[in-house]
């Protein structure tokens, strides 16, 4: 994939459409399969849909995973150089999504990557040591040759998050149609706890076409959002989290 010109009031074409986490066919000429989190379009049946979707199921680095056993390693910080911006979401069907304009960065050593998007999974596709969470935010990174990387933040229940609570009050009424609101600032780095230690591992977007060759960050602290926050996200997506998966003798480093 290659990084393509984005023009926020409007669905996202062509490449883009893997970048969301979500097979948003209004964006598209051809339309690709559907897909849910349950019934005979849930994870499950995600490979067998259309051969566009056959990494689902016949892929051996998918995501995501119960991230255990992890070796500790000297990696390099992930230096965060986000921008504020004014607020564009939609509600694409399988999540809640804020598109950003182009200037927030992700470094990792000598890599940077685009921050495009981040949304939201109830309750969290990753588990650390077997252990689940309510929420997490997919934060979506690409970088100049069309590479992807996600972090992903693990939400306590506990404190609201302020951030969210300005998101959530902004969820369009309408599902597939993003808007703008020119009045509502967003910061990402609020979503992000104060120390930013990591756990990574090389995978594959959680959603159809399930792409592999994703690196993951999955922050080891944990910020937190509240039971009304949850409860709020959770009415609208009960439940849109991929099962996880084989880890296939991955590696899984632990950043110091």
């Amino acid at each position: 994939m290659h990084s393509p010109h984005i023009r926020r009031t409007a669905p996202y074409a062509g490449v883009l459409v893997l970048l969301t986490f979500a097979a948003f066919s209004t964006a598209q000429e051809s339309h690709p399969p559907h897909w849910s989190y349950s019934g005979a379009e849930s994870p499950a049946h995600w490979g067998s849909l259309g051969p566009e979707y056959s990494a689902c199921s016949l892929g051996h680095m998918q995501s995501p995973i119960n991230l255990a056993h992890a070796k500790p390693a000297d990696l390099p910080a992930l230096i965060f150089d986000y921008k504020a911006t004014t607020l564009n979401v939609i509600d694409n069907g399988h999540t809640i999504q804020v598109n950003l304009a182009p200037g927030s960065t992700l470094s990792v050593g000598d890599k940077t990557y685009s921050l495009k998007q981040f949304h939201f999974h109830h309750p969290s596709e990753e588990h650390v040591n077997g252990r689940g969470f309510p929420l997490v935010a997919h934060l979506v990174h690409q970088d100049s040759e069309g590479h992807l990387a996600v972090v992903a933040i693990l939400f306590d229940e506990g404190e609201a998050n302020a951030l969210i609570n300005s998101l959530w009050s902004n969820i369009p009424a309408n599902k597939g149609k993003a808007e703008d609101v020119p009045s509502v600032s967003v910061q990402p780095l609020h979503l992000l706890p104060v120390e930013r230690s990591y756990l990574t591992y090389t995978g594959s977007l959680t959603t159809p076409p399930c792409s592999e060759g994703v690196t993951w960050y999955v922050l080891k602290n944990h910020p937190t959002v509240s039971t009304q926050q949850i409860a709020t996200f959770s009415k609208i997506y009960p439940k849109n989290a991929r099962p996880i998966q084989p880890r296939n003798g991955r590696s899984i480093l632990e950043s110091q």
